[in-house]
């Protein structure tokens, strides 16, 4: 038997569904399909709107408008083109992508549309969030002055993040990115994990879930995923959809970690679309709306009034060229970057950070003044030992002759061992920062162990040292 709530929940669902429809039918008929480019002849709409394409046999194919030239709407399909003929129906909706949400998204897998895919039943949405929308109002940001946890020593001490930091991983192809993401997912101090695979090998979807992220993982998840054999389409959406339901949970006063693998996928569906609508390419091949919509895609997240989104977005980078368009791209727009070495993974180093050539913008702002002096004595010693690693091993270093590099070569197995990390091992912050005390010989206090470590002032006492 079912209770007077669920019966109650259920009958708001269609009621809302009635309020919904529109009640005028705004209709087109298909005149050509180009690729993936199919156009109509109406209905009256506009750029984003939704749009159902009406088969001969009745099915029925989801579209949104991405293109205008005067009576022709220029439509992007979110399934499969065969089927479609000329003077096939389309029929406009009045709205834009609305994206289910709610608290039983969490341990659910969905697609770019909000469908759940994972065979665990229908979603009962609190709410609908628009997959497009804008970004917070940054007079009313919350300032970010706390430390996430992500169980990663590496990033943990010498690249720290904040609370609703946005941070890029880049790498080449096969380096450890998302055994990187589905690690921080099983260990971040967040209270919601939302992920989106774009673009991934179908192969590799069930394999992030089961192995990567785990149960553990997904239990306090919401997966989106859009294969790389899916239309551009819903690929580019896909990323808007984790974006939406981050936001709700955001919204919600939570502290969300979004992550996204991968962002150049992302980039290349939207070049297929733009190309396909007769966009010019204006960099490396890239048409001018992929600059557009990175910006406006990740300034969504972050902090606003009520919470957090900390974001990391997987990065592949093309040919290991740290220089080529979409990497160059997102570094200048993120608050700091994560370099991940194919020469550390070729070497066994897992996770393979390269953390000279990465920076956390943040770290200073979230770390007590004593963790401060600890990570950069820590990172002095490895750019020490990097800059003289030549003459170190071909032996023509010799001991004694420089103090720093002495202390260097010390420390240089210790930071190695310090920095790798097995796939499912966990690191916490108390047990992060005590290894880092012992390196960097520097005694951190144990309020600095503290995520809002960032509010301990430095003493007088301690300036004066400083100075000596």
């Amino acid at each position: 038997m079912k209770s007077s709530f669920q019966r109650s929940f259920n009958f708001t669902k269609y009621l809302e569904t009635v309020v919904d429809t529109e009640t005028i039918k705004y209709t087109g008929k298909i005149t050509a399909v180009r690729g993936l480019e199919i156009e109509s002849n109406g209905p009256r709409c506009v750029i984003g709107e939704m749009c159902t394409i009406v088969l001969r046999d009745g099915s029925q194919i989801l579209a949104e408008v991405v293109g205008l030239d005067e009576k022709i709407v220029k439509l992007s399909a979110f399934g499969d083109t065969k089927g479609i003929e000329v003077d096939c129906e389309v029929v406009a909706s009045g709205k834009t992508l609305q994206v289910p949400v709610g608290n039983n998204l969490i341990g659910r897998v969905i697609d770019a549309t909000g469908h759940p895919c994972d065979k665990l039943g229908e979603l009962i949405p609190e709410t609908y969030y628009p997959a497009i929308a804008e970004a917070p109002d940054p007079m009313r940001k919350k300032k970010i002055d706390k430390r996430i946890k992500t169980g990663v020593r590496a990033i943990d001490s010498l690249l720290t993040i904040g609370k609703g930091q946005r941070i890029g991983i880049f790498a080449g192809s096969g380096v450890g990115k998302s055994t990187l993401l589905g690690s921080i997912a099983k260990n971040s101090s967040g209270d919601v994990n939302v992920i989106g695979l774009i673009g991934e090998r179908g192969r590799e979807v069930l394999d992030f879930i089961e192995n990567d992220l785990g149960k553990d993982g997904l239990a306090k998840s919401v997966v989106v995923v859009a294969t790389g054999d899916k239309p551009a389409i819903c690929r580019v959406r896909a990323a808007y959809v984790c974006t939406a339901i981050a936001e709700y949970f955001r919204d919600k006063g939570k502290d969300v970690v979004l992550m996204v693998d991968n962002v150049t996928r992302f980039a290349k569906a939207q070049q297929e679309i733009g190309t396909s609508t007769g966009e010019l390419p204006i960099h490396g091949g890239y048409p001018p709306s992929v600059f557009d919509m990175l910006p406006k895609l990740m300034e969504r997240t972050g902090t606003n009034d009520k919470g957090s989104i900390t974001a990391l977005y997987n990065v592949l980078v093309d040919g290991d060229d740290m220089n080529e368009p979409i990497t160059d791209a997102v570094r200048g727009i993120l608050d700091g970057h994560i370099v991940l070495s194919r020469r550390l993974a070729e070497a066994y180093h897992y996770p393979a950070i390269d953390v000279l050539a990465s920076i956390s913008r943040l770290s200073n702002r979230v770390n007590g003044p004593v963790t401060k002096k600890a990570i950069a004595k820590v990172r002095t010693l490895m750019a020490t030992y990097q800059q003289n690693a030549t003459m170190i091993t071909t032996g023509i270093y010799q001991k004694g002759s420089s103090p720093s590099i002495d202390a260097a070569i010390e420390k240089h197995e210790i930071i190695e061992e310090f920095l790798k990390q097995d796939v499912g091992e966990s690191s916490t912050i108390d047990e992060t920062l005590k290894k880092l005390s012992e390196i960097s010989e520097i005694e951190i206090p144990e309020e600095e162990y503290a995520e809002d470590a960032s509010s301990i002032q430095i003493t007088e006492s301690e300036k004066e040292s400083d100075s000596e």
